[in-house]
């Protein structure tokens, strides 16, 4: 890597060097990963500060998007004379801009805002020469691959990487916050499903998009990832408390079971809303709740 990245530029293997994100990858930015065979070097998620950096620090071959999200799209303009390859279920969104809203399901000034972000603040740039992977997927960089591990629920197409020594956990962050399943391409089910599966993954480090970065050891990942599926069954059982007497799906949003009250509504009503709408279903399938006469949801 070249001197624009210094420090920031974490070597894990011979092959694969994280560049660390402004705030250890916090949002806006993130953590890239470039991967560097014999034939082709790759990058995964290219970040606003690649992009500000003037690029990886070394040529790069192809980029690899995780899933549709704008974070993890930054650079495919930057990048725009490179394959771009992303899972075929969130093909759309690397393609054009309206492919992008599909997936969050913005409406009105917030589809406006939204748009002008993305395009000013992400450099999004339609690609709609995007490349769909599935899931197992191998890229053959030349004596080293990089292995697609499809694990929906944040998107429909949001997936995590198997190299060897090292495991890319994308949007499954391991924060405190827990896991984000707010938009209408996010499902709760699959997302706890993806969790339990990627638990049994084996790397020497795991590296996550956002805020935890470089996790070393399987042991300190497994304990990490254990509190953070924590999360969904502390969500629920706070809402369905909460049901102890009859409330509308406005009432959960109102009251807050995802993001704190300082954050504005115009952010997160909608996540909130998408959240409280899956986790009623869950609630309803299992018999923990009932509907009312008026359309309000109790607890049984």
């Amino acid at each position: 890597m070249n001197h624009v990245w210094g420090d920031e530029a974490r070597r894990l293997t011979d092959e694969v060097t994280v560049l660390v994100g402004t705030s250890n990858g916090g949002y806006p930015s993130g953590n890239s990963l470039v991967i560097q065979g014999s034939a082709e070097t790759v990058i995964i998620d290219p970040s606003v500060d690649v992009v500000a950096k003037g690029g990886a620090g070394v040529p790069v071959d192809a980029v690899i998007n995780s899933h549709g999200h704008e974070d993890h799209m930054a650079g495919n303009g930057f990048f725009s004379d490179v394959r771009l390859h992303i899972h075929e279920a969130d093909l759309v969104a690397a393609q054009s801009l309206d492919g992008l809203m599909e997936i969050y399901g913005f409406e009105g000034q917030e589809e406006v805002d939204a748009r002008q972000t993305f395009v000013e603040e992400f450099h999004f740039t339609d690609r709609p020469d995007a490349q769909g992977f599935s899931d197992g997927h191998q890229f053959d960089l030349g004596g080293i691959t990089v292995e697609a591990v499809h694990l929906p629920g944040h998107t429909r197409g949001h997936s995590g990487f198997r190299i060897p020594g090292v495991f890319f956990l994308s949007d499954i962050d391991l924060t405190g916050f827990g896991p984000y399943y707010g938009d209408v391409w996010s499902d709760l089910d699959d997302f706890e499903a993806s969790l339990h599966q990627v638990r049994d993954e084996e790397a020497e480090f795991y590296v996550t998009f956002h805020q935890k970065g470089i996790i070393e050891g399987r042991e300190t990942f497994v304990e990490m990832l254990d509190k953070y599926l924590s999360v969904i069954d502390r969500r629920h059982n706070t809402m369905l408390e909460f049901l102890a007497e009859p409330r509308s799906i406005d009432d959960l949003v109102q009251h807050r079971f995802m993001y704190r009250e300082h954050i504005p509504a115009s952010f997160a009503d909608r996540a909130e809303k998408r959240c409280a709408e899956l986790h009623a279903a869950r609630m309803l399938s299992r018999g923990e709740v009932e509907t009312t006469d008026d359309g309000r949801l109790v607890a049984c």
